[in-house]
C-alpha cells in the first residue's frame, strides 16, 4: 500500500479556523469531505517549505506558521497518509480556491458539526479539547 507524506495548515483567524471542502475524488474516502488545506511534500522541501507553498497553490493566501500541532498516520482504503499539522495564521480572510469546492471559518464550538475527512478528525477532536491564546 502507498504511504503518502503530507502537511495540512489550521489557518486560525479571529478565534476561527478555515475549513475546506473537497469536491469529487476517486476515493469515497475522502471524497466532499471537510479538511485543514495543505498537501504532498516534495522531494527537498521542509515541511513548512512544503506547507507554505501548498497554501499559496491551493487558496492564494500567505500564512505565518506558529507551530507544529500534532502529526495524524492513517490508513484509508488505497493509501495510507502521514499527516504533520501546524497551527498557521493569516491575514485574508477570503482565501481564492483553487482545488476545493468550498470554504467558511468556523468557530471551535462548530467544528465536529461538519463532516472531516477521517486523517483530520483526530486533530479537530484535539483542538476541541485546548484553549488558545491567538
Amino acid at each position: 500500500m502507498k504511504t503518502i507524506e503530507v502537511v495540512a495548515a489550521i489557518i486560525v483567524r479571529d478565534e476561527k479556523f478555515l475549513c475546506t471542502q473537497r469536491g469529487y475524488n476517486k476515493s469515497e474516502d475522502v471524497s466532499f469531505k471537510y479538511e485543514f488545506p495543505g498537501g504532498k511534500i516534495e522531494l527537498g522541501e521542509t515541511q513548512e517549505e512544503a506547507l507554505k507553498r501548498e497554501i499559496m497553490e491551493e487558496l492564494k493566501i500567505n500564512i505565518e506558521i506558529l507551530e507544529k500541532y500534532i502529526t495524524i498516520e492513517h490508513t484509508y482504503t488505497d493509501f495510507k497518509i502521514i499527516m504533520h499539522s501546524f497551527i498557521c495564521k493569516t491575514d485574508n480572510i477570503e482565501p481564492e480556491l483553487t482545488e476545493h469546492i468550498k470554504y467558511n471559518w468556523f468557530e471551535k464550538d462548530k467544528l465536529l458539526t461538519l463532516d472531516w475527512a477521517p486523517a483530520d478528525l483526530p486533530i479537530v477532536l484535539k483542538l476541541k479539547k485546548e484553549s488558545f491564546d491567538f
